[in-house]
């Protein structure tokens, strides 16, 4: 049991993988996504205009850090807000599929080519046109210096 959660408290999530989402709003989720993720997992509006996948220890984590926010401010109520009332606990079937809820398929333009990254703590799913101009590299040069201002030299 410990090793088990030793591993699982070290995972990353890394990766690309292209799948599609079929008319019924069913997406095969990665085996090596499953294996982390478990049976059942919470999936919410992402930034970028792409959805974010949570382990439930993760989103466990992320919501006492959404609770913590102070009421009185207007913006972290829009924030608390944003992530929690898209936000959709979903079960693996027999074939590896979720059900994407339909709110969060359109937030996301969902439509058949999907791609899903592991980025750390969480994974992210994207439509293919989405995917393809976020991970545009054309300026890693610049992005990589602004990095290293926040304390990540490579």
């Amino acid at each position: 049991m410990a090793d088990h959660l030793e591993r699982r408290v070290s995972f990353m999530f890394m990766g690309e993988y292209n799948h599609t989402i079929d008319t019924k709003n069913r997406l095969i989720i990665p085996s090596k996504f499953r294996e982390a993720l478990g049976d059942e997992f919470v999936v919410t509006k992402g930034l970028d205009g792409c959805l974010f996948v949570y382990d439930n220890d993760a989103w466990a984590e992320f919501e006492e850090k959404l609770k913590g926010l102070p009421l009185t401010n207007k913006e972290a109520r829009t924030f608390v807000r944003f992530f929690l009332a898209g936000a959709a606990s979903v079960e693996v079937d027999k074939q590896g599929r979720i059900l994407v809820p339909s709110v969060l398929k359109d937030f996301a333009g969902l439509t058949k080519d999907v791609v899903l990254v592991g980025v750390a703590s969480r994974i992210e799913i994207w439509s293919k046109e989405r995917w393809e101009e976020a991970s545009s590299c054309e300026d890693m040069e610049n992005i990589a210096e602004h990095m290293s201002e926040l304390g990540l030299g490579i």
